[in-house]
């Protein structure tokens, strides 16, 4: 599969350099509006490739995506001094729409994997933009909160972060919804298991891992500036899924016709991913509370892409 990415920074670098790692893709193709950055960051990826699986990672304009079956959007515009979230949104939503163009002259039925953010507006931004099926624009959403969800319950119980099924939904941002009580350990409910282990998942226990998953952004942007590692394999996981046709639950962000109330909105819940992208949408069961939450986190989001239109 020939894989593009719009946006050779460091999470469209990390996420080539997965791709390439894992086995992902046959071709991947790096395009930056730096020529020179677009093909530093191949150049450097393509030297990782001898000791993983055979893959040709080259840069280029927009015309070297042609024949790519996705292509990753991860680019955008940093916010200015003084400038609201707002007026970032729809600078990002202008570069989006040239990016998009670009893209579909040369690569008109790939299908879109949306990394930049806020990620959930900025895949409805492409969904409006590019005229695809609500299912092949998909944005990362939470797929990486639900990876840092799973393995600090994992840490807690004592097992690998793979034998925990566990969701974070809504928005990936500050209002996303840890979803405690579809979580489960193995073939038990959480707290079944945790009683088994004997590692209970107290009120406090809840809170901890609660604000880690939420803060952890914050937490690596002051130590480093940005994230860039665990979004990068978190893309890579995705392509996987299309391209193997594995039909994953996985929790990503498509314009979803209703949740909770809220009509056509982007939000991540669990779906089906496989080679048409996202055939199936998942409702885990929720407790009054997260309910309640996805709802408000889903009106956020809803206000948000209107305030852009």
């Amino acid at each position: 599969m020939k894989v593009g990415i719009v946006g050779a920074g460091m999470v469209g670098s990390a996420a080539g350099y997965a791709l390439a790692l894992r086995g992902g893709a046959s071709e991947i193709v790096l395009v930056d509006k730096s020529e020179a950055l677009a093909r530093a960051q191949a150049e450097d990826i393509a030297h990782a490739v001898p000791f993983a699986s055979p893959c040709q990672v080259r840069s280029g304009g927009y015309a070297k995506l042609d024949g790519a079956e996705i292509v990753i959007l991860a680019a955008g515009v940093a916010q200015k001094p003084g400038e609201s979230r707002l007026s970032l949104l729809s600078r990002n939503a202008d570069v989006f729409a040239q990016v998009i163009e670009g893209v579909q002259k040369a690569a008109p039925k790939a299908m879109l994997l949306v990394a930049s953010n806020p990620v959930d507006v900025m895949t409805e931004v492409a969904l409006r933009a590019s005229g695809l099926p609500t299912g092949q624009v998909i944005g990362s959403g939470t797929i990486l909160d639900t990876a840092r969800f799973r393995s600090l319950l994992g840490g807690h119980l004592g097992i690998a972060a793979q034998s925990v099924h566990a969701y974070v939904l809504g928005e990936h941002g500050d209002s996303e919804v840890l979803s405690w009580a579809s979580a489960r350990a193995g073939a038990l409910s959480l707290d079944e298991f945790a009683d088994q282990v004997r590692a209970p998942i107290t009120d406090a226990v809840r809170a901890e891992i609660d604000e880690a998953v939420r803060r952890a952004a914050y937490r690596i942007i002051e130590g480093k500036g940005a994230t860039w590692y665990g979004i990068g394999a978190g893309l890579a996981r995705i392509v996987h899924a299309v391209r193997d046709d594995q039909r994953s639950v996985l929790s990503v962000s498509v314009v979803t016709p209703q949740v909770e109330g809220v009509e056509n909105v982007a939000l991540s819940l669990p779906r089906v991913v496989g080679r048409d992208g996202v055939v199936e949408t998942l409702m885990p069961a929720l407790d009054p509370g997260e309910a309640k939450a996805l709802r408000a986190s889903a009106e956020m989001l809803k206000e948000t892409a209107l305030g852009i239109s």
